[in-house]
């Protein structure tokens, strides 16, 4: 047993879950601390994928064994996700990605609406929670962008009040920021916007992999992630309150059935990764019932895992915001008040000095250190934090299978380029 905040956290058993974390480069471990960008799979979601073709490889609905496997693979996946939201299995929508369901959904949304009409946006949130609503100003809605305290990268919840009106129809708001690791008071926003008559819809890419997501809690109307950010493969869910599912009218194509949620799952799926998501919320119910044997269902092995995991990476946060203190010339955006951790999750971003981060990333990279440079796609806060036009930031995303040697070895080669440079 090792742990960083949390001794009772067993990292060795989890390491020893994904298969990839062994990957050697030029000599050294590889340091996966580019979560954000996609996490690394356990060995079950690789197996998961992998026995589908063998014994499930067909189209839906047929009237043969494979196809009937499949069936009740991709029931099962709604289930898995339905117990990682708390909601309804008939809920869950799968599609390619968060942002093309997003799109999807904002199309059909912007039928609803007229000219005149409001949506709201941040200028925390990556632009698939973005661009899918600013493309219905063609027909005339008015987007208002919420903005942010500079001094600690959160919401400016004041100026949200003021943009949140009675001609506000939808309000969409990110969990987490992905570069600067804010979470945003999402069950209070929900009130505000239904306070108003508008749908809430919530962008949990990256809060996903590191707090639990209660939605019977939250109350939002959507909400939207991606399995690859939580150890699964490249695709995205949608949650979808009922009602609203049933009454919006999605694009699809005339032979496709009407029922939801099918109907807004375009076209034929990605099977073979719909069973990999099913397996990788596995994982993590199989993490909660190795760290807490007493549990029973599947909703409450997932509540102990991220009761485990979250401990773990925040004292890995407070080793990283220690060491880069220590380094001349940092400079570290969003809260780094230990007392306010509970406002942000383990992803962090920050300048060195003058230097362009892609240098940074670059010169950690060859010695194993995998980190993010840019703006992540958040280019509204990229530029809001006056970053953009000098190469965005270096983010580093820690999640539960990273251990405080990577940290340290992080901050080594950070003090070594310093030095260098």
């Amino acid at each position: 047993m090792q742990g960083t905040g949390n001794k009772t956290f067993d990292i060795a058993w989890v390491r020893e879950q994904f298969p990839s974390l062994k990957l050697q480069v030029n000599g050294q471990t590889a340091a996966f601390l580019d979560g954000p960008a996609g996490t690394q799979v356990p060995k079950q979601v690789m197996d998961a994928v992998r026995n589908y073709f063998l014994t499930a490889n067909a189209n839906t609905y047929g009237a043969f064994q494979t196809s009937r496997r499949n069936d009740e693979m991709i029931l099962a996946a709604r289930a898995a996700m339905a117990d990682l939201f708390n909601c309804d299995r008939n809920e869950i929508v799968f599609g390619q990605n968060m942002t093309t369901i997003t799109f999807a959904f904002a199309r059909a949304i912007g039928r609803e609406l007229k000219a005149g009409d409001e949506i709201v946006v941040t200028t925390l949130d990556h632009d698939a929670n973005v661009a899918p609503w600013r493309a219905l100003e063609e027909k005339g809605v008015v987007i208002r962008q919420v903005d942010i305290r500079q001094e600690d990268c959160t919401l400016d919840l004041d100026d949200l009040q003021r943009k949140i009106t009675a001609k506000t129809k939808v309000v969409a708001v990110g969990y987490a920021s992905n570069i600067v690791g804010t979470i945003n008071p999402v069950a209070e926003i929900t009130k505000l916007a239904h306070a108003a008559g508008a749908l809430m819809f919530v962008d949990a890419v990256h809060y996903a992999p590191h707090g639990l997501i209660d939605l019977k809690a939250l109350d939002c109307d959507f909400l939207a992630c991606s399995p690859y950010k939580f150890f699964g493969p490249h695709m995205g869910t949608l949650y979808g309150k009922r009602e609203h599912l049933e009454k919006l009218k999605p694009y699809k194509v005339r032979p496709a059935t009407n029922t939801s949620p099918e109907c807004w799952e375009t076209g034929t799926q990605v099977q073979e990764l719909i069973a990999g998501i099913g397996a990788a919320v596995d994982y993590i119910a199989g993490l909660g019932r190795h760290c807490d044997q007493s549990v029973k269902s599947r909703r409450e092995a997932l509540q102990a895992a991220y009761c485990a995991t979250h401990p773990y990476e925040t004292g890995l946060l407070s080793r990283l915001i220690a060491g880069l203190r220590t380094i001349p010339g940092m400079r570290i955006f969003g809260i780094t008040d230990a007392k306010r951790f509970d406002e942000r999750c383990s992803t962090l971003s920050f300048r060195l000095g003058d230097h362009n981060p892609t240098e940074i990333a670059a010169f950690l990279g060859e010695r194993g250190i995998f980190t993010w440079d840019g703006n992540f796609y958040a280019l509204n806060l990229s530029e809001r934090l006056g970053v953009e036009q000098h190469g965005g930031v270096l983010r580093v995303g820690l999640v539960h299978y990273n251990t405080a040697e990577e940290v340290d070895r992080l901050l080594s080669g950070l003090t070594e380029f310093a030095k260098e440079n």
